[in-house]
């Protein structure tokens, strides 16, 4: 069973320092940081790759729009860097490599700064999760992963190599659309494999309600509330992105997010009938244990009530008085023995008749 504590980590290290410190919260890496450059125009793109933070810097890359991806936010030193040469705020740096960052979007006038949870499928229907961050320059884009293996871009960077679809014709703010819709997209195939294992788990609770059944509904309501707490400020990030007055998102592009819009708030009623369904199959494997438990008692019941009448007749027959007539006959063993049975035999006759067996 996979650990749910990744998805909590811990923010106290943060405690007490100033405003704009830097420090990395989230999962320990002693992997190199990845820095991904693309630059690309109608006529053409160029891409480059780095490990170390003095290559990038020392790199040109000519282009309508710049992408640059860093996978892996653990080194602070880097980050700063970076931070400096495109004169990013503090306060910027300090929640890229705060990793417990809810999904928002927050207007630094030259940039807009865009915070996301991107899920990515794993095994037995699993996911895991990185934090995202976007920084949407006019003629830019920065985007910040965590540095766990994979991400959901791939299908946009395979567009851009091979001039594909109007994203090369388009400004930074479509690709950063394009980049926030494969998240999105991201999203259902997640809850397509989380909805199975629901299946799963509802055949397993109706035919055995054991302990495994509740360790799996509790491992899944923790889930679902992961992904409540993904989706729901999303929706807000998405409404800003869509409505919002920044002058870096053009008319034409805010159509598409429209768009995103709409499969968000479809996540967010996917993830919402989920719960319903795991609340109720709580309820149903609490039920079933006060059924069993009830079928148990009533057989004992129904036990005990057969073998009073049998005691009692061990009790009178069983005491040690001189004088018992019963124990002068000489079938009087046997006749016990028969009524006994005869009284055993109607009582189960009765209690069937009565559905209580």
């Amino acid at each position: 069973m996979r650990n749910i504590s990744r998805f909590h980590k811990k923010r106290s290290v943060k405690s007490g320092l100033p405003p704009g410190t830097l420090v990395h919260i989230g999962d320990k890496s002693d992997k190199l940081v990845r820095i991904s450059l693309i630059g690309y125009s109608p006529d053409g793109m160029e891409e480059h790759h780095f490990e170390q933070i003095d290559q990038y810097l020392r790199a040109p890359c000519d282009g309508d729009v710049v992408w640059v991806n860093v996978e892996g936010v653990h080194d602070v030193e880097l980050i700063r860097q970076l931070g400096e040469k495109h004169s990013f705020h503090p306060l910027v740096l300090e929640d890229i490599v705060n990793t417990v960052q809810r999904p928002k979007v927050e207007d630094y006038g030259d940039y807009l700064f865009i915070v996301l949870k991107m899920l990515l499928p794993i095994e037995n229907g699993e996911f895991s999760s990185e934090q995202l961050t976007i920084i949407l320059g006019p003629d830019y884009l920065f985007t910040f992963q965590e540095g766990i293996a994979g991400d959901s871009f791939e299908q946009v960077r395979s567009r851009i190599r091979n001039g594909k679809g109007k994203i090369r014709s388009m400004g930074a703010d479509y690709l950063a659309y394009a980049l926030i819709d494969a998240i999105v997209d991201g999203y259902f195939s997640i809850l397509e494999g989380f909805g199975e294992r629901i299946v799963d788990v509802e055949e397993e609770l109706a035919l055995t309600p054991d302990q495994r059944a509740l360790h799996l509904i509790n491992s899944m309501k923790k889930e679902i509330i992961f992904l409540r707490k993904t989706v729901w400020p999303l929706r807000e990030a998405i409404s800003f992105l869509e409505h919002g007055d920044s002058h870096l998102l053009h008319a034409e592009t805010r159509l598409y997010f429209r768009d995103v819009y709409d499969h968000t708030v479809q996540v967010i009623d996917t993830v919402e009938t989920y719960r319903d369904l795991l609340s109720g199959m709580l309820e149903l494997y609490l039920s079933s244990i006060s059924n069993r438990t009830n079928e148990v008692m009533k057989f004992l019941t129904v036990i005990g009530t057969i073998f009073m009448p049998l005691t009692f007749l061990a009790g009178v027959y069983g005491m040690n008085f001189k004088h018992l007539p019963e124990l002068e006959w000489h079938y009087g063993y046997f006749w016990l023995w028969g009524f006994m049975l005869t009284l055993s035999l109607v009582m189960v006759l009765y209690f069937r008749k009565r559905r209580w067996l």
